[in-house]
């Protein structure tokens, strides 16, 4: 049977700027290709899981711009339901500039505030958290992001918490995390929101206060993982990088669809590491999202 994920978090417009070098501050450089593709931390993952294998759905807020059209457009052509995301009249949809560095496949964001009204929950949105396998919820609206939590904790719907997006009240992150069943962070999340040291001892503390897998991805380092009761470290695997866009957000949408399927968490781990990387070949958050078939023949 497949499983269902929902998305409660981020979906945006990406305009993805390749640039011939990064300049020094108050610098130029020339843009040589400029692409638009869907992007945003909770979208892209969603989007990963279905490419493999999962029946995806999102709730989310998007205006009724030409932007939110786009996002809504992209979301629908990868069959991804969209019919509870809420369309705010006069709303100003999310947007990134992304400047690419084709030679390094490094990039740098500038992300566009979210200025829209928290989601004014209604029974079809809560039905569909209610009806799903797992719930996979980022930072980037913390109103959001807690609000459907809580449905999912009242249903026993297991969630997968995105840590990347932070709130200035540690606290608050704290309280997050520590509702997740899957914590997938990034490098810096752990020991900020933990308070600890190393990101070893951050890893100990989230497994002893709620989360069943927690996981640090950190990029070409690849991540650490707390696994029967120490931390393990899984190598990144190695590409001809273009571009790292949404390399993260692939690997939670990879590691959630196979861990769903059944693997343990050593074999989703590695799984949703190939779709990362792979992911870095191409361009964009998701044009680079590889399917099952190629991630196990990588494997």
């Amino acid at each position: 049977m497949v499983k269902i994920i929902t998305g409660v978090g981020a979906a945006v417009l990406d305009h993805l700027n390749l640039i011939e070098d990064y300049p020094n501050e108050d610098g130029s450089t020339h843009i040589t290709q400029i692409i638009s593709q869907g992007g945003g931390a909770c979208a892209t993952a969603v989007v990963a899981a279905k490419r493999l294998g999962m029946f995806g759905q999102m709730i989310t807020s998007v205006g009724d711009d030409e932007t939110g059209k786009q996002i809504l457009e992209g979301l629908d052509n990868e069959g991804i339901d969209t019919t509870m995301i809420e369309i705010v009249a006069g709303g100003i949809s999310p947007h990134s500039e992304i400047m690419v560095n084709p030679e390094t496949g490094t990039r740098t964001k500038f992300v566009s505030s979210n200025t829209l009204p928290p989601i004014e929950w209604n029974m079809d949105q809560i039905a569909l958290i209610k009806n799903s396998d797992i719930l996979h919820v980022d930072g980037t609206r913390y109103d959001n992001a807690m609000a459907a939590i809580e449905i999912a904790k009242q249903n026993n719907i297991p969630v997968s918490v995105d840590g990347c997006h932070m709130e200035t009240d540690r606290e608050l992150n704290r309280k997050m995390a520590e509702m997740s069943d899957i914590l997938i962070m990034n490098a810096r999340y752990p020991k900020i929101v933990a308070k600890t040291e190393t990101t070893e001892d951050a890893l100990a503390y989230f497994a002893s206060h709620g989360p069943k897998v927690v996981i640090s991805t950190q990029g070409t380092r690849g991540c650490l993982a707390w696994i029967d009761g120490h931390v393990e470290v899984f190598p990144a695997y190695s590409v001809k990088a273009v571009d790292s866009t949404g390399a993260g957000d692939v690997f939670h949408g990879a590691f959630i669809a196979a861990y769903m399927q059944g693997y343990d968490v050593r074999q989703a781990i590695r799984y949703a590491s190939i779709a990362a990387a792979l992911k870095c070949t191409q361009v964009g958050g998701r044009a680079g999202i590889p399917s099952d078939r190629e991630i196990v023949s990588y494997l």
